[in-house]
């Protein structure tokens, strides 16, 4: 599905959030900031590189690995990544998240937006996500979720059943996908019931917070020392 609307994705991001979502990504990468300086980043579904560029403008790292299953995602990415003249930082590489292929304790930090939601197996990620991480390392993600005070919880069920559905299949030409992320973001676990899981895969120091306008989720944890 990601290779087949990989054409309009970014775009439909910027249009569906409002624009939002570029201040999400800079929540997320301010908040690893705060917290470490790592010379070596994995940024887990990094679809465009959109997570993986920002992070290289903000925290000047020795390298960043972008990591997908989906191929044609990763080709825009490369693409926007070698205009930037960031190839020599950040590199693209097809891997499956259940079960990574680099070696234990290799980054200084793990990063990843608006993935969680498509996880097929959201344990088993995350456990590899700890395992390639260094010790005292951390781990910021970001993710849509569903609001849960009024008005916003009322005007977002609008939304994303109706408005977010009808943009995304006029512009990405694909019935499916649209209806598909609303779904996610129903199923996915929130809040403290997902910090849960980052404790069980071995995470430390669990922090969760909604960003603005109550649609996005930042977790944040570490590998102990």
């Amino acid at each position: 599905m990601f290779n087949q609307i990989a054409h309009s994705y970014d775009g439909l991001n910027h249009i569906l959030s409002l624009g939002i979502d570029r201040n999400w990504r800079k929540s997320a990468i301010r908040h690893l900031q705060k917290h470490c300086h790592p010379s070596t980043i994995l940024d887990v579904a990094t679809g465009t590189g959109d997570l993986a560029i920002l992070a290289n403008k903000v925290l000047h790292p020795e390298r960043i690995t972008g990591i997908d299953i989906s191929e044609k995602m990763m080709e825009i990415g490369i693409k926007k990544v070698s205009d930037l003249g960031m190839s020599d930082v950040i590199e693209f590489q097809k891997e499956d998240c259940t079960n990574l292929t680099f070696s234990s304790d290799s980054y200084d930090a793990v990063i990843s937006a608006f993935a969680l939601r498509n996880f097929e197996n959201l344990d088993q990620s995350l456990s590899e996500m700890y395992r390639v991480l260094k010790p005292g390392g951390q781990i910021v993600i970001i993710d849509l979720c569903t609001p849960r005070s009024f008005p916003m919880k009322q005007l977002f069920w609008c939304y994303k059943k109706i408005v977010m559905p009808v943009i995304g299949r006029t512009i990405s030409h694909d019935n499916h996908a649209y209806t598909y992320l609303p779904d996610t973001m129903d199923a996915i676990p929130q809040g403290e019931s997902m910090s849960k899981i980052f404790t069980k895969a071995g995470f430390e120091d669990i922090h969760h917070k909604r960003l603005s306008f109550q649609m996005c989720m930042l977790y944040s944890g570490m590998k102990p020392k």
